[in-house]
């Protein structure tokens, strides 16, 4: 059963019409292809106008938020014109975020100085197996 022997292959009778059957079924089988194809065409164009309409919605839904947002805040601007009008007040506040804003700046310049230092110890690290390998 492992080997066939061709002759006793080629003595195999082959039923009338085969080949015409083979052909008609492949045939039928690219028809429904290309109607499937066709299918799928027609359903895309569908799709892309429900997802055309549903996005024009969401962007003029979008922009009405926006634009109602936008008038709530003038609004809010218009009656919050001036938060301190102490000076001595307005003058703590400033030095409060001033401070912050040094204090992170010095807290980052650390970090970026100890960076260096990882680097060039790399460095020197690197310089000196190169040395070693000439």
């Amino acid at each position: 059963m492992d080997e066939l022997n061709l002759k006793t292959l080629e003595q195999i009778p082959i039923p009338d019409g085969l080949e015409e059957r083979l052909s008609a079924k492949i045939d039928e089988w690219e028809q429904e292809e290309k109607q499937q194809k066709a299918q799928r065409r027609s359903i895309l164009p569908k799709v892309l106008r429900y997802t055309a309409a549903a996005a024009s919605v969401v962007l003029v839904v979008g922009v009405g938020i926006h634009l109602l947002n936008q008038d709530r805040n003038v609004n809010m601007n218009l009656v919050q014109q001036d938060t301190y009008q102490d000076p001595v007040r307005a003058r703590q506040e400033a030095d409060r975020a001033l401070n912050l804003l040094a204090y992170n700046l010095n807290k980052g310049m650390g970090q970026l100085e100890k960076a260096k230092a990882l680097s060039d110890k790399t460095k020197q690290s690197f310089n000196e197996k190169l040395k070693v390998l000439k």
